[in-house]
């Protein structure tokens, strides 16, 4: 399994409107094939010192292998999301781990 842990950075004040396109666009990765799990999620906390903060969205997904996130990523669903964000996004991070 194919682990992504991708930790967005809003613009001050945008997370909001990355959130709107990312719960738009779920319906579609989630019918991909391979899509284990697709979340969005924040800090339970956003005032916490050791926390991500309050602009910072954290999308953790799982995927069958790694041919199917190479395929998420190159979806057209995917293109057209990016295209959406890409001016509310300040900074992004992807980690991709395995299981060993």
């Amino acid at each position: 399994m194919i682990h992504v842990i991708a930790i967005i950075t809003a613009r001050p004040g945008m997370r909001d409107e990355i959130i709107a396109r990312v719960q738009e666009n779920i319906p579609a990765v989630v019918a991909e094939e391979g899509c284990i799990e697709y979340r969005p999620v924040v800090d339970f906390s956003a005032e916490a010192a050791a926390g991500f903060g309050p602009d910072t969205l954290i999308i953790i997904e799982k995927w069958r292998d790694e041919t199917c996130l190479k395929d998420h990523a190159a979806a057209a669903h995917m293109k057209n999301y990016a295209e959406k964000v890409k001016d509310f996004i300040q900074e992004r991070t992807i980690r991709i781990l395995k299981d060993i």
